[in-house]
């Protein structure tokens, strides 16, 4: 996600493994484009008075894990995020307009904001959110001062959550309403595309398969990723029909692969609270003649509070018809592992927290081995995500994870990019 720390750069965050403060703002200076959002913690310090500072941290450190995973699902170009105390800086070179930033950042609050689960209690953090676009004649000191003075605003005003950091008063957006509008008509207009994630064997780096990955190209917004889509669709009552849509122009664009290639869909906290899910996913299987022993379900932690037990009958209904199942995001936040023995899994899916640091970290080398051998243990085969130089793949192919994707092969791609890449 970010490049790692080299000689004479500020060192790391000791909590969250994040690079310094300097770090970042260097990058927000030679950026064409930048972006950057200053994320604040209202009354934290009543967290760290009410259940001390070590649940604190933890909480703070979860808060870096969600920020820095939305930001690799949501953009396309590099960021990079740095803390200071209960605040959190991201910076983005993304060319994207006004109201996509804004709307990324509502899907940023929304994620920070969900329950963090501890050993000790459960905490509902209240982030508040300063914007800002670069401009070419502006010191990167202004822009955060700037920044700085619109968080301290919020921060006082209970009913506020994201401000622009601008000079003049804020210009108007797409209204939410408009928003709901135009995705009904893009789904009623085949208009949500599917791109695919390669996926490749270790250690021999062959490919076998590809996620199938939900992107919005909005006339107005620009692209709009898949958290941000589903946010959307949920608002408006749409997110099961959304999920539907997605897995059968997925299982249609991957009709034509070679035998042996896996898809794999992602199942959301909507899907698993209906108890007909199983039937209706069959459905499409049998509809769109994809082979159900070549597709994988992937399904985070987020998707099983609800319902552990709806969830644990659902997909072993799903299993018993050959379909693999996948429990994604893992060690991204605090994992309950009472579902490795509730679910019918086939896999593990590391989560890129887990493997972006395993080069230079021992501790994140001894957490991978850890997960490896449970995975064993339980036999199920490691999937790691995120790998995005070669030093990450040969370490993750010699502690035994057997499955990767990453930007290191391949970016999600459009379903004939990936014939091609498949046929060669």
């Amino acid at each position: 996600m970010y490049p790692p720390a080299t000689d004479g750069e500020a060192p790391r965050d000791v909590l969250t493994g994040l690079p310094g403060m300097a770090v970042v703002q260097q990058r927000l200076s030679v950026w064409d484009a930048p972006h950057a959002i200053l994320l604040g913690l209202r009354r934290f310090d009543s967290v760290n008075l009410t259940h001390g500072t070590l649940v604190g941290d933890a909480a703070l450190a979860e808060v870096a894990v969600r920020i820095l995973y939305f930001a690799s699902r949501e953009l396309d170009g590099p960021c990079a995020a740095a803390r200071s105390g209960a605040s959190f800086l991201l910076v983005a070179n993304e060319a994207c307009s006004r109201e996509r930033w804004q709307l990324f950042a509502e899907q940023l609050a929304d994620r920070v904001a969900r329950p963090i689960i501890l050993r000790a209690c459960t905490l509902r953090l209240s982030p508040r959110l300063a914007l800002i676009r670069g401009q070419r004649a502006e010191t990167i000191d202004s822009m955060l001062d700037r920044l700085g003075q619109t968080l301290a605003l919020i921060k006082s005003q209970p009913g506020r959550r994201i401000a622009w950091a601008d000079r003049v008063g804020k210009r108007p957006g797409r209204r939410a309403a408009q928003l709901d509008a135009d995705f009904l008509g893009a789904i009623d207009g085949d208009q949500i595309e599917v791109l695919y994630q390669p996926q490749f064997s270790l250690p021999d780096d062959r490919l076998t398969g590809a996620e199938a990955l939900a992107r919005w190209d909005h006339p107005v917004l620009g692209r709009i990723g898949a958290d941000a889509l589903f946010s959307v669709a949920a608002r408006t009552g749409q997110a099961n029909r959304l999920s539907r849509h997605i897995a059968r122009k997925a299982m249609v664009g991957a009709g034509g692969w070679q035998d042996g290639l896996r898809l794999s869909l992602n199942v959301t906290p909507d899907d698993l609270a209906v108890a007909q899910y199983g039937q209706g996913l069959l459905g499409i299987v049998m509809e769109t003649g994809f082979p159900p022993e070549r597709l994988t379900l992937e399904v985070t932690e987020q998707a099983l509070l609800s319902d552990v037990p709806l969830a644990g009958r659902t997909l072993r209904e799903i299993a018993a018809q050959g379909i693999r199942v996948a429990l994604d995001d893992f060690g991204a936040g605090f994992c309950n592992f009472r579902y490795l023995k509730l679910l019918p899994l086939h896999y593990l899916k590391l989560d890129r927290s887990m493997v972006e640091g395993i080069t230079d970290d021992l501790r994140d080398l001894a957490v991978l081995r850890a997960i490896v051998a449970m995975a064993r243990a339980l036999d199920l085969k490691v999937i790691a995500e995120g790998i995005e130089n070669e030093a990450q793949r040969l370490l993750a192919s010699q502690e035994g994870c057997a499955f990767y994707q990453g930007f290191l092969r391949a970016r999600p791609m459009t379903a004939a990019d990936f014939q091609g890449l498949a046929a060669v």
